[in-house]
């Protein structure tokens, strides 16, 4: 465990000591929903007093642990200091029902938001989103601290071009090192390693397949954590991003698109990384000696081809780091055929857009 993991151990037990009871409506005034899910909700609240906004985040008490909300309140407050992750304001209190704890708010929405389906975001804030995410992981990781569930919900927009994002919700972090039972889920930001443990008992989309209960619900597979899991996710959020899909729709060995990559990637190697596989083959010799490019990655240039390659490597021990991606920054991304494919769809889609919230105008009697 590294010292800061053990620093946060020490801040929860004293923290727990001085949780004070407070009534949410005496010192905020709450404007709206801002996000909800398994852990509770977030609104966007005032401090009657200072005027300053915040978000504040809800923990059911029947459902949360303490321990848990304080390890997340703790982490956010002292450990979250790169620009790009979300801190929380030094604000922490109970009420009858809930935890709460106040964070900085995303004023202008998350990450989903802004990614078109089948169109994605506009490549130059696609990097920009890339270059900060990749430098928020590195500090956790720097820290001994593992993210553990990257995906657009969790990045928030501090501006509407997303020339400042933050990444948050961090209750699924965990040391480097720590044993937990490994968890299979049917979506393409679950890692290929995680697939030993599909159809445990304790894995998300588990499917009654009729067979045996000793065969339906497997023994739990105790695996470390690894920062390895953050560079898969960084890389399917790139792809989500850039292309407005996925690549395949679960990391599964029976899902016909992930097999096509891994089959390619496993054919497509070199012991002695002499040969970039995922260079376009320009050639007749280069064709016989490089199996073609997966087709979901077909439409990338050379250089995005091995930011995916190191990112979406197979094997979690030679993933690259997420500071590794600057390297990869500056350039082209897309081939100049599918860029120019992709901004007529964004020219369409907000065509649409603007005509939509005319007509809603419109019916609302504005002007």
């Amino acid at each position: 465990m590294t010292a800061a993991a053990k620093l946060l151990d020490e801040m929860c037990h004293l923290t727990a000591q001085s949780l004070t009871p407070m009534d949410t409506s005496d010192h905020f005034k709450v404007l709206k929903l801002l996000g909800e899910g398994s852990y509770g909700k977030v609104m966007l609240a005032v401090h009657r007093k200072r005027g300053t906004p915040m978000a504040l985040k809800f923990f059911p008490r029947e459902s949360t642990s303490l321990l848990s909300f304080l390890r997340e309140y703790n982490l956010s407050l002292s450990f979250c200091t790169h620009p790009s992750l979300t801190r929380a304001l030094g604000i922490a209190y109970s009420t009858p029902s809930h935890y709460v704890f106040a964070q900085q708010a995303g004023l202008f929405g998350d990450l989903y938001d802004v990614i078109l389906p089948e169109v994605g975001m506009e490549e130059d804030s696609c990097q920009r989103v890339v270059s900060q995410l990749g430098g928020a992981l590195a500090h956790l990781h720097s820290l001994g601290f593992v993210h553990r569930d990257l995906k657009p919900e969790n990045v928030f927009l501090c501006d509407s071009t997303c020339r400042w994002v933050k990444l948050g919700d961090f209750g699924m972090v965990k040391a480097r090192g720590t044993r937990v039972p490994e968890v299979w889920y049917s979506s393409p930001y679950c890692p290929p390693e995680a697939e030993i443990a599909r159809g445990n008992e304790d894995s998300w989309g588990s499917v009654n397949d009729g067979k045996d209960e000793e065969k339906k619900k497997k023994t739990r597979v105790w695996v470390s954590v690894e920062p390895s899991t953050d560079s898969w996710a960084l890389g399917i959020l790139t792809y989500a991003m850039i292309t407005g899909s996925h690549p395949w729709a679960q990391t599964a060995s029976d899902c016909r698109a992930y097999l096509t990559f891994r089959e390619w990637f496993e054919r497509a190697k070199c012991p002695e990384d002499e040969l970039d596989v995922w260079a376009q083959p320009k050639t007749e010799s280069d064709r016989d000696a490089v199996p073609p490019v997966a087709p979901q990655f077909a439409c990338f240039t050379p250089l995005a081809c091995s930011f995916f390659r190191s990112l979406l490597d197979p094997r979690p021990g030679h993933r690259g780091r997420p500071e590794d991606t600057l390297s990869y920054l500056g350039g082209d991304w897309m081939m100049e055929k599918e860029r120019m494919r992709l901004e007529e769809e964004r020219k369409k889609s907000r065509a649409k857009g603007a005509i939509r919230n005319m007509k809603e105008k419109e019916g609302r009697g504005e002007r």
